[in-house]
């Protein structure tokens, strides 16, 4: 068989994606998007309309035949009609965009005309803390996926998914870069949750056993995977870095405070170990190969803009 009969996915130009919008209305403003964009993203308005409307209304479409799928399974099961919240999962490396595309993409469902109940929770708040990390020696891992209290994500997870009310997610500061202790947000039976993380794709290992095992990504009806050059990467990273020292670092609650205090080669230096010691074996090892497990691939080019869309052939 040809190889490109294999090929899992559809290709669009950034013109020809924008095309599926229809006559979707777009409901944000460019006052918006700056609001809800990441520190060095510069996304623009044009570019939301072009490339997360017609998302919005790609997911919108995958909601519905979702609930008509739970339906029939319920009435053929017999059991009572509950609603299911929809699970949407963002992956991607450090310093793409993951938090500019989920805050934009909530934005954007949450003004459906039925106006859902749309939540975004990170995988931050489910790390190991920084005093777990030392003890297991993992404190320059972080990020990694053994970093992760695994366990306490699918629970979460489960526990949205059927339906538990008031479910609780650890908060992670960035200020301190920890868990913050005994703080807590609550999750209230949503009708979309949107879960963004450096690995909410990954598989894991499956059991010589046989035995039923649960992943994060078992609980995603809808992954979206944000793909960038290596090199892209690297440079936005030390951009963000850069911006950080200059602005969050500069308070003296800051984890980081002393980077700001650093000549500008030493602050290089390290944004550098940083990059190339932790973020880019991670990158390597266990966030790029998830890619070809997303439903949609959202790949950027060097200005940052995204300049192609793949969907998963349904």
């Amino acid at each position: 068989m040809p190889a490109s009969k294999l090929e899992p996915y559809h290709h669009f130009s950034k013109a020809e994606w924008s095309r599926f919008r229809a006559d979707e209305p777009m409901t944000l403003e460019a006052a918006d998007i700056r609001r809800l964009r990441a520190l060095n993203d510069p996304i623009s308005l044009t570019e939301a309309e072009e490339i997360y409307l017609p998302l919005s209304r790609l997911i919108s479409l995958y909601v519905e035949a979702t609930q008509e799928l739970h339906r029939a399974s319920t009435r053929f099961l017999g059991a009572d009609g509950r609603h299911v919240p929809y699970i949407i999962g963002v992956a991607g490396s450090v310093a793409v965009g993951k938090s500019t595309t989920s805050r934009i993409l909530r934005a954007l469902l949450q003004r459906w005309p039925s106006s859902p109940k749309v939540d975004l929770v990170t995988t931050d708040g489910f790390l190991f803390s920084n005093r777990v990390l030392d003890e297991l020696k993992l404190a320059d891992r972080k990020g990694f996926p053994e970093s992760y209290d695994r366990a306490a994500l699918i629970r979460f997870l489960s526990d949205i998914k059927s339906g538990k009310p008031a479910v609780r997610v650890p908060v992670y500061s960035h200020l301190v870069y920890d868990v913050v202790e005994g703080e807590y947000l609550t999750v209230d039976r949503p009708e979309i949750l949107i879960v963004e993380g450096l690995n909410i794709l990954q598989p894991g290992e499956l059991p010589r056993s046989g035995k039923p095992i649960l992943f994060a990504s078992d609980f995603i009806d809808f992954s979206i995977f944000i793909d960038a050059d290596e090199a892209d990467l690297t440079t936005w990273f030390m951009e963000r870095f850069r911006r950080l020292r200059e602005t969050a670092f500069a308070d003296p609650k800051s984890f980081f405070h002393r980077f700001s205090q650093m000549s500008a080669e030493e602050a290089e230096a390290f944004g550098l170990w940083a990059w190339t010691e932790i973020n880019l074996p991670n990158l390597r090892d266990n966030i790029q190969p998830t890619r070809s497990r997303a439903d949609l691939v959202l790949t950027k080019g060097p200005s940052h803009a995204i300049e192609r869309v793949d969907l998963r052939k349904v």
